[in-house]
């Protein structure tokens, strides 16, 4: 068997002479000599049993029984193992985006019911059939509301996940959009000239987040008494695990909502693929970026499912979609909505009151072992206060513990969820010096 070479020699040489040059040497002589492979240094082949023996013996190396208290956008949580059986059947099994309204009921079913799922965790609407991740969801939130009012100006807090802030950043240095940020005040969004700055009526909108990067819950009655000038919209980023036992985003006057659903079935994974979803008030459905499906009756009088608005550059002119980057994380979703499914309601919310639990433990721990928590409003995630941030994490990981993440040089983001036993707790609040 030889390797693959997709053109002949023949068609190789009459190429270079197009190009004008004599090899594919030449062709490539203009790239450094250090960025060349110069040899793999591959042993030789061997068998597939000895192969798989060999990845074994090298996986042992691995470290992976950390108790593990990072959260930051990115959680450990349960996941029954009904999850993975049930979205890995053939019938399932497609991180298919859809672009034909006709395609498999089963797979519009499952979209169908989690924008259904979404809307009645937020309070929103409509929602769409999911995008990317979280950051992806907070720019074209951004971009929806700079459509539907007309403005290039943006107030955006300071509170977001940075990673999200970057994202935002990026979209909104291609899009022209002006951002103004929202400084922050113990660890909260300062919303103290809020109404001043919205006043102006120069603001497509205000992006926060809720409960922040920070863990901290935001102050939603300011939020909800806040008078909004025609056509600039208050857009949250919610964490949606939390939103079962918060107050829904639509209830503080929040008129598009973005998240992401990694909490729901879907694990850590390196950090991706994950799903991101935006909802909003039904006004604004047609600014969605992606594309909602529908439930309607067949011919026949049966319940029937298809893609109803795809505003996507692949079924419009591309100069009116409202977005070229908005793909369907099929089995992400679908994992969102065999999770929920399990849970119902009542079993999420006994997920978020054991997290909320660990880490109330945890922070109450460590302030009667003499340090500072810098946040008292929080439900899962807090700020922890050190003498040394990276000589701190050190010394726990020595112990097994992923003890959280680093903010600066003396601050340290730490989460705790259902997955952090008492055991953990414990030891943490015992090893932490």
């Amino acid at each position: 068997m030889h390797n693959f070479k997709a053109n002949p020699d023949n068609i190789i040489s009459e190429m270079l002479d197009v190009i004008g040059v004599k090899s594919i040497d030449e062709l490539y002589s203009v790239i450094d000599e250090k960025a060349k492979i110069k040899g793999l240094n591959l042993p030789d082949g061997i068998s597939e049993m000895k192969a798989q023996e060999a990845v074994k013996n090298i996986s042992k190396e691995n470290k992976t029984n950390y108790s593990n208290f990072i959260g930051a956008g990115a959680y450990k949580r349960f996941i029954p193992a009904a999850v993975k059986e049930i979205s890995s059947r053939f019938e399932f099994n497609t991180a298919y985006t859809p672009y034909q309204p006709e395609i498999s009921q089963g797979t519009l079913q499952v979209i169908y019911e989690f924008q259904s799922m979404i809307c009645d965790l937020t309070g929103m609407d409509v929602c769409n059939a999911s995008v990317y991740d979280g950051g992806n969801a907070c720019a074209e939130a951004m971009l929806m509301a700079v459509r539907i009012s007309g403005k290039n100006k943006i107030l955006v807090s300071k509170c977001i996940n940075p990673e999200y802030l970057e994202v935002i950043k990026t979209y909104a240095d291609a899009a022209d959009v002006a951002i103004d940020f929202v400084k922050s005040k113990d660890f909260k969004t300062d919303l103290s000239d809020i109404q001043e700055k919205l006043n102006t009526g120069d603001y497509a909108g205000l992006m926060i987040q809720n409960p922040n990067f920070y863990g901290s819950i935001e102050d939603t009655e300011t939020l909800k008494e806040i008078k909004k000038p025609e056509k600039t919209l208050l857009i949250a980023y919610v964490d949606i695990m939390n939103s079962c036992i918060l107050k829904k985003a639509k209830e503080y006057n929040i008129d598009i909502t973005a998240g992401d659903v990694q909490s729901f079935g879907n694990s850590l994974s390196f950090g991706g693929p994950y799903a991101g979803f935006i909802a909003a008030d039904d006004k604004y459905k047609r600014q969605l970026p992606g594309r909602i499906v529908g439930r309607t009756l067949d011919a026949d009088g049966k319940q029937a499912f298809t893609l109803t608005l795809q505003a996507r550059e692949q079924h419009i002119r591309r100069e009116k979609a409202t977005s070229n980057i908005c793909s369907n994380q099929g089995l992400a979703v679908l994992n969102a909505v065999v999770y929920l499914s399990l849970l119902g309601i009542n079993g999420l919310r006994q997920a978020v009151f054991l997290s909320s639990k660990h880490a109330h433990n945890l922070a109450n721990g460590l302030k009667n072992k003499g340090f500072n928590i810098l946040n008292n409003d929080f439900i899962n995630e807090f700020i922890l206060e050190v003498n040394n941030s990276d000589k701190f994490l050190q010394n726990m990981k020595k112990e097994g513990i992923l003890a959280g993440k680093k903010l600066s040089e003396n601050h340290i983001l730490v989460c705790a969820t259902e997955m952090n036993t008492d055991e953990e707790v414990q030891k943490y609040i015992k090893c932490s010096l």
